[in-house]
């Protein structure tokens, strides 16, 4: 499986995470970049403008 080898990687924090105020592990745009695809969750710093509301409305409808 293709997706195997993110995990293989170390992370580097504040580089492709940080940890916010509520002490959540964050990644960040770089990260992601890195990876090179969107897992639609939404994330805070998605590159890949992916919206998490978009899907739910579609859903709804």
């Amino acid at each position: 499986m293709e997706h195997n080898k993110d995990r293989q990687q170390k992370l580097i924090e504040n580089i492709d995470y940080y940890f916010n105020e509520k002490g959540l592990m964050v990644f960040t745009k770089e990260y992601h970049l890195k990876r090179g695809y969107c897992c639609q969750s939404g994330c805070f710093h998605c590159p890949y403008n992916f919206q998490k509301s978009i899907i739910k409305e579609e859903i709804n409808n």
